[in-house]
C-alpha cells in the first residue's frame, strides 16, 4: 500500500514569514513540528513549547504564532503574553519558560559559531564568514538549532542546500523532529 504524503503545512507561502522547504519533512507522528520563524520567537520571549502542546493549537493561531512580531520589547511582551494563553487555554498548564539569552549565537557576525563550524567540517563543508553574514537572522538560527549536539541533524544539509552554501546530492532522510522531540525539545 502507499503512503500517502502529508499535505502542505500551514506555514508554507505564507506571507511575511521565513519559512524554509526542508521544514516540510519536520514530522513526528503525523504532526508538524514547531517551524523555525517560531521557536526563533519563542527563544526571543523564553518560552518553551512541546509538541504535544504547539498540536492542540488552532491552525489559525499557529499561523497566528509565526506573523506575530516579537522583536521590539513591547512586541515580546505581547506574544509572550499571547503564547502563555495559548498554553493554558489549551493544556491548562503553565508555560515552560526558558533563560533569555541577551547575545544568542545567530547575532555573532564577527565569526561563524564553532558549533556551526564543527557540523560542516562533519559533512565536509566549509561555511565561510561570507557565507554566515549574509544569511538571514532567521536562517543562522535555523543552523544553530539544527547542528545541537545530541541529535543526528540530518537537516543540516537540506538546509545549507537550501540557503545556498552547498549543492547537495539527491535522496536524504529527515529525523531531525524525531530526534528533537524525543529529547523533549520544543
Amino acid at each position: 500500500m502507499k503512503k500517502s504524503q502529508p499535505a502542505p503545512s500551514e506555514f508554507k507561502n505564507l506571507r511575511g514569514i521565513e519559512y524554509f522547504q526542508f521544514e516540510e519533512d519536520f514530522m513526528e507522528e503525523n504532526i508538524r513540528c514547531i517551524p523555525m520563524v517560531v521557536r526563533f520567537k519563542m527563544d526571543a520571549v523564553g518560552i518553551k513549547l512541546k509538541l504535544a502542546e504547539w498540536s492542540r493549537f488552532h491552525p489559525s493561531e499557529r499561523v497566528q504564532l509565526a506573523l506575530l512580531p516579537a522583536g521590539s520589547s513591547a512586541a515580546a511582551k505581547t506574544y509572550h503574553r499571547f503564547l502563555s494563553g495559548l498554553i493554558r487555554k489549551h493544556t491548562g498548564n503553565e508555560p515552560t519558560l526558558l533563560r533569555i539569552d541577551p547575545h544568542p549565537g545567530w547575532q555573532h557576525l564577527q565569526q561563524v559559531p564553532a558549533m556551526v563550524i564543527e557540523k560542516s567540517e562533519e559533512l565536509q563543508l566549509n561555511i565561510s564568514l561570507q557565507h554566515w553574514q549574509k544569511l538571514s537572522d532567521i536562517q543562522r538560527f535555523a543552523l544553530l538549532k539544527l547542528c545541537r549536539p545530541g541529535h543526528e541533524n540530518e537537516n543540516f544539509p537540506k538546509a545549507a542546500a537550501e540557503f545556498g552554501i552547498l549543492k547537495l546530492q539527491p535522496a536524504y532522510s529527515s529525523t531531525y523532529c524525531s530526534d528533537y522531540v524525543q529529547n523533549d525539545h520544543y
